[in-house]
């Protein structure tokens, strides 16, 4: 959520929070502004949701989904930066930061890269030891978080196709959104009670999580929102953020 930019709308985000436990909020560098990121904050706070950090690639022309070569040193100072900086103001706003889920192609790196994953969790320990890191499980990430003594929590995806090998299907590719609301329900079913999903071949790979993600820049996102949530309560399954 948070990932308007000045005049330029992303989202839906006031329909959105009312369906959701918990947020990732953007920081700036891959969209938001400081007005945005304090109004999206005030909006979780009020909706009752748990706010988390997004940090991303300093990258708003291609919305952080595009690869960049920081040094270790630059990638961590990036993220402690736009950390820090959300955290500053959900404490303005009588809240408290509780995790941080890097953004777009910052987090499939710090997923598989060792060097990343580093980078990313030593800024997040700067901070406060007790920000819970969302990632991928067994991911890179999660292990440096770790490592670092933070909390960790995994994460799989609701609208997101994934392929074979287990990684989600390329944005660029035909067929990498469950944008129908029926699609995504059925997958997160299927990840919060079976640990499954079906992969881009038809084939069934199995996937760890505790936390699922529906992304707030897609088309309809709150129906697919309110989708996913029936499904998840019809099928017997409490939601809750996590160490509410």
């Amino acid at each position: 959520m948070g990932e308007s930019l000045g005049l330029w709308l992303m989202g839906e985000d006031a329909a959105l929070v009312r369906l959701v436990t918990s947020v990732n909020v953007a920081c700036g560098f891959h969209a938001g502004d400081p007005l945005t990121i304090r109004r999206t904050v005030r909006l979780a706070l009020d909706a009752g949701a748990v706010v988390g950090a997004h940090p991303g690639y300093p990258d708003l022309i291609g919305f952080g989904r595009r690869a960049m070569d920081l040094s270790p040193d630059e990638l961590e100072a990036a993220v402690l930066y736009q950390v820090a900086a959300l955290d500053g103001i959900v404490r303005a706003e009588g809240g408290r930061l509780a995790h941080v889920k890097p953004h777009g192609a910052l987090y499939h790196r710090a997923a598989a890269d060792k060097a990343t994953a580093a980078a990313v969790a030593g800024a997040i320990a700067r901070i406060d030891d007790r920000l819970r890191v969302v990632g991928p499980a067994g991911s890179a990430l999660l292990v440096a978080a770790a490592e670092r003594g933070l909390p960790t929590t995994p994460e799989a995806f609701a609208d997101r196709v994934y392929e074979p090998d287990g990684r989600l299907r390329d944005r660029t590719l035909p067929g990498a959104l469950h944008a129908a609301p029926g699609a995504a329900a059925v997958q997160a079913v299927s990840i919060a009670r079976d640990g499954l999903v079906v992969a881009s071949d038809g084939s069934h790979l199995r996937v760890e999580a505790d936390t699922l993600c529906i992304h707030g820049d897609t088309p309809g996102a709150p129906a697919i929102a309110r989708a996913v949530r029936d499904a998840l309560l019809d099928a017997g399954i409490a939601l809750r953020a996590p160490d509410a």
